[in-house]
């Protein structure tokens, strides 16, 4: 049980900051950039809900989501406490393969209902859309991040963990196409019949 009835404690003024281990590191490393990006694409998804949750068509959408933030602060702790080899007193929190499983389950199901892409699609289009587009580019972030420090030294990260991210970010991609999608069919987009904004090849080009 988190119990947070202080929330400055001081012991971050040195600029390091506590692992699930108890090791303290600089707020700069690797591994606590890697958690701390994974709590931003966390936020990023939150303010994605605040559109999705509005459109009764995204229910279902709006119902993964919820789920994935869950996920994502199990996310967290894990990246939060390597693996050391000492008993630390407790199981340390792990992504498994089964929340790998229900992300590919989830873009199975929602990607069925889209058309094939024949292009690139631009992040944009409805507002529920073009915050999901900016979800999976922090989500990327993330995963960039954390393929790195899987690599470092010393390190240790899930394969997991790492299948997680790939994951969602590629949800996310499906949902954005998705929340497009319903909008047309609804006549509330003014864009391709299948609610995406295609990329034109050098169309800025005078």
């Amino acid at each position: 049980m988190v119990v947070l009835n202080r929330i400055y404690t001081r012991t971050g003024d040195d600029g390091t900051t506590a692992l699930g281990t108890g090791e303290r590191r600089p707020k700069y490393d690797l591994r606590v950039a890697a958690y701390g990006t994974v709590d931003e694409t966390n936020a990023t998804i939150g303010v994605a809900r605040l559109h999705t949750r509005a459109e009764p068509a995204l229910a279902d959408m709006e119902a993964i989501l919820a789920r994935i933030q869950n996920d994502l602060f199990d996310l967290g702790a894990d990246l939060a406490t390597p693996e050391t080899g000492e008993d630390l007193g407790y199981i340390p929190l792990r992504i498994v393969a089964s929340q790998v499983d229900r992300l590919e389950r989830d873009i199975d199901t929602l990607n069925s209902s889209l058309k094939p892409l024949r292009s690139f699609v631009l992040p944009a289009g409805t507002p529920a859309a073009a915050h999901l587009h900016v979800a999976r580019t922090v989500c990327r972030r993330a995963e960039r991040m954390t393929v790195e420090l899987s690599t470092t030294l010393g390190e240790f990260v899930t394969a997991e963990a790492v299948k997680y991210l790939n994951r969602l970010s590629d949800l996310l991609f499906v949902m954005s196409r998705v929340a497009n999608a319903r909008a047309a069919a609804e006549g509330e987009s003014g864009g391709e019949n299948t609610g995406d904004v295609l990329w034109v090849p050098a169309a800025g080009r005078e």
